[in-house]
């Protein structure tokens, strides 16, 4: 999850939807939103009983999974991201088209509402992530609070990626250089979007969850916008401010830039299928 939350265009969401943990996550983080409510409102008794109804041995692996792999790469993902554009956006988009299909096998009520879901939801997503701005020089603090609470509501939902939203106000390259202090408060930030985010997303999963698991397929077919490899994989990452992102314009490639694409692709797909079964036989 971690990895895939640096990359523009994939959700760490994503991630968490194919190896069936997506509702103990919300669940769980949407109890810490509860814990810290309780807190902040002085019913500490309450606030430590929710805290100990948290399942830690689910969420303390996880995050130090998600921050670890955050931490080790970053710089090299940023890397990757300026000198192979294309290859990386191939390989994440072949992940993301096999986790179409996953996503599409769960959704067990295939009715007129539901594919209307998945329809309106793919056309939106589509058209509203063809928009990107260049990147802000020098942004102050209460930028990366804005951007944390922001990009965290994408980077749970499967389909919509919080590092492309990070993108398209201006932040990208800024968090992924950014100090530790700049850091920090991008993470006070996004403690607190997660916090609102998710009691709402829960909710909808407990009363709505074959619309929502609908809406979330029509993100994911949607975000492909962003992966598409070219012209430039998933748009220019620099933090010049005068660059143009141009990772949107989904121009046509040439016959041996696309064998090579779709090559990573399936292979990236196939890998995607073959490590979520393993995983499925092994917690049978």
């Amino acid at each position: 999850m971690g990895a895939a939350d640096i990359v523009p265009g994939v959700s760490g969401g994503t991630v968490a939807l194919i190896f069936g943990i997506y509702k103990s996550l919300i669940t769980n983080v949407r109890g810490g939103a509860h814990a810290l409510k309780k807190l902040l409102t002085g019913d500490f008794s309450g606030g430590i009983q929710a805290i100990k109804d948290i399942d830690w041995l689910f969420i303390i692996p996880l995050g130090v999974g998600v921050l670890a792999a955050f931490a080790a790469l970053r710089h090299p993902m940023e890397d990757l991201l300026i000198e192979h554009p294309e290859n990386v956006a191939a390989v994440f988009c072949g992940l993301v088209a096999a986790s179409c299909v996953i996503v599409w096998k769960n959704i067990t009520t295939r009715d007129g509402a539901r594919f209307g879901a998945i329809a309106g939801v793919a056309v939106l997503a589509f058209v509203l992530l063809g928009f990107q701005a260049g990147a802000i020089a020098n942004p102050a603090l209460p930028f990366f609070f804005a951007t944390g609470a922001i990009a965290i509501c994408a980077m749970i939902l499967p389909g919509i990626s919080g590092s492309f939203i990070m993108l398209m106000m201006g932040m990208y390259a800024a968090v992924l250089g950014g100090e530790i202090s700049e850091l920090a408060v991008f993470g006070v930030g996004a403690i607190a979007g997660l916090a609102i985010f998710s009691s709402f997303l829960n909710w909808l999963l407990e009363h709505h969850e074959q619309t929502v698991l609908a809406a979330l397929l029509g993100l994911m077919i949607g975000s492909i916008r962003v992966l598409w490899p070219w012209p430039n994989g998933v748009g220019i990452v620099s933090d010049e401010a005068e660059e143009v992102v141009s990772g949107t314009a989904l121009e046509l490639p040439t016959l041996g830039e696309f064998g090579i694409g779709l090559l990573l692709a399936a292979i990236a797909a196939a890998a995607t299928l073959v490590l979520v079964r393993f995983a499925e036989d092994t917690s049978d």
